[in-house]
């Protein structure tokens, strides 16, 4: 029997969703759910045993009050910076300015394991601060995480800044308002949704942070995160580290539902505001706060980097490329495989997640941005694209986590397959994936489909000629988030990656881990050659960014 287009169309449409939303269902939910089964069922009935056995160890109380503060003052710290910042880079005119928000933007492209590597190298006894004291400290972390998501205050509240209507202030000021009344009154509470949305996200960041802590934070310092690996991986206390997941997974649920309100507050707030914004011509001679801040932003983004690199290259003896040496000559004391075999790892390993990760993603994009007349239509839509952001919230500790007390068994045994790893990958960098994608996609004029079908295109080649063409003008930063995202990948993959063929980043964190000056040379090393591997990934994504996508 011959189905009516119509209903092929729509059995088109069903599985172009169904597929993504079974391998959601497959290597997300399943994981996810078996980790808070495991929490609140741990011998098949349900109890909250488990959770008053961690919650009673004065252990976890010190790592729950360690993560929250830990939070907190990596968003108090990256709001002291990033607000200012957002002033000088989008409100300010200035020679170099776009070189400087691309440096701010920096960090938040950079693996957590070479931040983490980056700031140790400042600190540590021979660091050119090692004289405060600072390695192991609460202050390095806070610094680090600040450093880390510097870019989400600059870019959420300055793209908000850039487009303020400057009148309510210029009255204000001709009433006699001083330059501090003005902005304490004005400027900030038109700030505000800004402000919180971009606090809301960073602290959903530092409270999830792992690559970070786990380098530079010590037993003293440890978060949920670091107590999850611990628990799992040196005392094999699975019972409590699911309890202590699903905890943690109640924390970024909660940052979570906090940042959506907040975020559609800001949209809220910036349809409704009118005006053209007025961006102040900067003289440097004249603007000494601006001066001063641009050069703290650089100073601050570009020393533990510089110093890695120069770190990278003092060995022993003076100067030179000893350490890289190290790195490609094969197996030795210190690496129990070639550099060369992790950097291949590496590159297999986000060449498949991207692939999958990007096949996924045009899948839920093509069907998230269309357009239903029915409200029930919309609604669906809605709440699939909300679906698919979940892994954004959850953290690689989690998922990771999850795939080894489900993934190791039958029905699907993947122990010792080598897609464990690309898809728990994929997992992590779909929603950025869908984040560049839909924008591009719904910015279609829904007339140029129209069109197409009226001069008799079919159904499918509407979706060729229209959707997948304009899709493909957002694959290639899509390709880079992608592909930066599962290369410096280390929550899941630290869980995952089998000892005899670890990633680039976890060759990374098992060099800083070892005692003596070679060990850490040559872990600053291979996080240099890490970050200069995303850096060019990223570099070579933005020149194909269309002027519709967006990061964040």
């Amino acid at each position: 029997m011959r189905i009516p287009g119509g209903w092929r169309v729509a059995l088109g449409w069903t599985a172009a969703a169904a597929v993504p939303l079974a391998f959601l269902a497959v290597f997300f939910a399943w994981p996810v759910g078996a980790l808070v089964g495991r929490g609140l069922f741990p011998a098949g009935t349900p109890t909250l045993d488990g959770f008053a056995t961690v919650l009673a160890s004065p252990r976890t109380a010190r790592v729950i009050t360690t993560t929250l503060a830990q939070a907190t003052a990596g968003t108090l710290l990256s709001l002291a910076l990033g607000l200012p910042a957002a002033w000088v880079l989008y409100r300010t005119r200035f020679p170099g300015r776009g070189i400087v928000r691309s440096i701010v933007t920096i960090p938040f492209v950079l693996p957590s394991v070479v931040v983490g590597v980056a700031f140790k190298s400042l600190v540590i006894d021979t660091g050119p601060l090692g004289f405060l004291g600072l390695d192991r400290s609460f202050a390095i972390v806070v610094a680090a995480l600040a450093f880390f998501n510097i870019a989400v205050v600059v870019r959420t509240v300055g793209g908000v800044w850039a487009s303020l209507d400057p009148r309510p202030g210029e009255v204000a000021a001709v009433l006699g308002a001083t330059p501090g009344r003005v902005l304490a009154t004005v400027t900030l509470p038109a700030l505000g949704p800004a402000i919180a949305s971009s606090a809301a996200l960073v602290f959903l960041f530092c409270a999830s942070a792992y690559g970070v802590v786990m380098v530079l934070g010590g037993p003293a310092y440890g978060t949920i995160e670091t107590e999850i690996w611990f628990l799992t991986n040196q005392l094999l206390d699975l019972t409590s580290a699911a309890a202590l997941s699903v905890i943690q997974l109640l924390v970024v649920t909660v940052c979570l539902v906090v940042s959506e309100r907040l975020q559609a507050r800001l949209t809220h707030a910036q349809r409704l505001r009118a005006g053209d914004s007025a961006v102040s011509r900067w003289r440097l001679r004249r603007d000494g706060a601006a001066s001063l801040v641009t050069a703290l932003i650089v100073a601050f983004v570009a020393l533990p980097l510089g110093n890695l690199v120069l770190r990278s290259l003092r060995t022993a003896s003076g100067w030179g490329i000893d350490h890289y040496a190290t790195l490609f000559g094969g197996p030795s004391g210190l690496l129990a495989i070639p550099t060369a075999d992790a950097v291949g790892n590496s590159l297999r390993t986000a060449l498949a997640a991207t692939a999958l990760a990007l096949l996924l993603g045009v899948l839920v994009s093509l069907v998230v941005s269309r357009r239903p007349r029915s409200a029930s239509g919309r609604r669906a839509l809605g709440l699939l694209d909300q679906v698919f952001m979940l892994p954004l919230g959850v953290s690689a500790v989690t998922v990771g986590f999850g795939f080894l007390i489900t993934l190791n068994r039958p029905p699907l045994d993947l122990r010792s397959s080598m897609m464990l790893v690309p898809i728990a990958q994929a997992i992590v960098a779909l929603p950025l994936v869908l984040r560049v994608l839909l924008p591009v996609l719904r910015a279609i004029d829904p007339r140029l489909r129209e069109a197409a079908a009226v001069l008799g295109s079919s159904p499918g080649r509407v979706l060729a000629d229209v959707d997948l063409a304009m899709a493909a003008r957002g694959l290639g930063l899509a390709t880079g988030f992608a592909f930066a995202t599962s290369l410096g990948e280390f929550g899941a993959t630290s869980f995952l990656a089998r000892p005899d063929a670890p990633t680039l980043p976890v060759v990374v964190f098992r060099l800083m881990g070892r005692p003596g000056l070679e060990n850490q040379g040559t872990g600053m090393a291979a996080a240099v050659l890490l970050a200069v591997l995303t850096a060019a990934v990223m570099a070579l994504a933005e020149r194909m960014r269309p002027m519709e996508a967006t990061s964040w």
